[in-house]
């Protein structure tokens, strides 16, 4: 029984992790997995040495929108030049930047030199390189897999990843700050850059792209490729739900403290419970879409999670129970993550590599654009009416994107066969063949 049940569970380790196969793209994962450690380190010092110099909540807000604004307004422009760049040559200048930032921020704190103004100008500095740094990397992970087969694996691992560098960062850096300050977490930030500098230097460039002229000037590329976006049915559907799942998913996670507190009447215990839940979910999730053997299938899932999403998050409004909101949480926040996953494998899988850039661009602004907006709906509805009204009518939301989608599904899959039959995902003799994204 132990030999059985071991020979199972390598099985699936190997199946988990097919992506690393792919000597590039380990050297990718953990290259970005330190990377990831200390940019969750440094935005939860930031916060808190923003609060420490202000006191004011009005000044957290202004740091936050003066990050993301470059993101949400240069990502396209970043998408055009992605597309002309070696991708790995230009994710090690993003690096340097996003290093020397941090020294700075570092160097600023340290010396007793950091003011309200100097932290709004690094933070929109870092916010510019995002705009570049996030469209790359996601459009670098293609040139690091052999078999498209694996993209899935691939992006499935990032996102754990991801949520894992979101739970340990920011643990490391209440225990740093509090005992050294927040200096010290900026520090920390510009050597995990080093680390993943190393690792991507340590790639080879045998697969990827080589750097490439624009035949166009840049708005004339940037038009191309957002007509490209819009006019691909696929595509364009995919950012639409991106756009509805950023502002619904970003929302509900702004009234968990309100539920905590007055619907469930606990505490901060009860929220923190809440918060892990819907990162166990997301946990469990982006497992299941790293053992998918392939990419097929991906259609229905994305289907499935819509109303996965939407009955949750309308289950969650309604209960009033902690365990049952417990189990409804974590599977909002599982569902949310597993369709923004499965959409971006699906992008990534169809989209032609010379807009490649320009759309996971779009992709980027999707799902940072409607963020803050979603945040904002949310706090003024659960102001105008309650918290469970804000999170019911976000369930809704969901709910109607994913009747939509459904309904789009078949003509979504004759769209989608001939491109994966022609990049061998979808075999090309056998017609029978269960559709790709059924």
């Amino acid at each position: 029984m132990k030999t059985l049940f071991y020979k199972h569970f390598v099985s699936a380790t190997r199946v988990a992790f097919r992506a690393f196969r792919y000597r590039n793209y380990r050297l990718f994962f953990f290259g970005q997995g330190i990377s990831l450690i200390g940019t969750w380190m440094q935005s939860v010092a930031t916060n808190w040495l923003v609060y420490r110099l202000t006191h004011s909540s009005l000044y957290l807000g202004i740091v936050a929108f003066f990050g993301q604004i470059p993101v949400l307004l240069l990502s396209p422009f970043a998408g055009v030049f992605n597309d002309r760049w070696n991708r790995r040559i230009a994710l090690l200048i993003i690096q340097f930047l996003a290093l020397s930032q941090a020294l700075v921020l570092a160097c600023v704190t340290v010396t007793g030199n950091a003011v309200i103004w100097n932290i709004i100008a690094l933070t929109f500095f870092l916010g510019l390189i995002n705009s570049f740094e996030m469209p790359t990397r996601q459009s670098l992970v293609v040139e690091l897999i052999g078999d498209q087969n694996d993209l899935g694996n691939a992006i499935a691992l990032n996102s754990t990843v991801f949520n894992g560098a979101r739970l340990i960062g920011p643990a490391i850096a209440g225990v740093l700050v509090a005992r050294y300050g927040e200096g010290v977490c900026f520090f920390t930030n510009a050597a995990t850059y080093l680390a993943a500098i190393i690792m991507f230097s340590m790639m080879k460039n045998k697969g990827m792209r080589r750097e490439s002229e624009g035949k166009k000037n840049i708005i004339d590329e940037l038009k191309e490729g957002f007509l490209y976006a819009l006019r691909f049915a696929p595509i364009r559907d995919l950012l639409l739900l991106i756009l509805l799942l950023s502002f619904v998913g970003m929302s509900f996670p702004v009234v968990l403290p309100v539920f905590a507190a007055t619907i469930l009447g606990g505490g901060s215990t009860v929220y923190g419970a809440l918060v892990a839940a819907s990162g166990f979910g997301a946990f469990v999730a982006t497992m299941y879409l790293a053992i998918r053997p392939s990419v097929l299938g991906l259609g229905k899932i994305v289907a499935i999670g819509m109303f996965l999403f939407g009955f949750s998050l309308i289950g969650f409004s309604l209960i009033r129970n902690l365990v049952f909101s417990l189990l409804l949480i974590s599977i909002a926040g599982g569902s949310m993550i597993l369709n923004m996953a499965a959409c971006n494998t699906i992008i990534q899988t169809i989209v032609e590599e010379s807009k490649r850039g320009r759309v996971m661009s779009m992709y980027v602004m999707a799902f940072m654009g409607s963020a803050p907006l979603g945040s904002i709906f949310a706090g003024y509805m659960a102001k105008a009416f309650s918290a469970p009204v804000a999170v019911f009518i976000g369930g809704l939301c969901v709910l109607c994107g994913g009747v939509l989608f459904a309904r789009r599904l078949p003509n979504f899959r004759s769209l989608i066969q001939p491109i994966y039959r022609q990049k061998g995902i979808y075999p090309r003799g056998n017609i029978q063949i269960e559709s790709p994204v059924e």
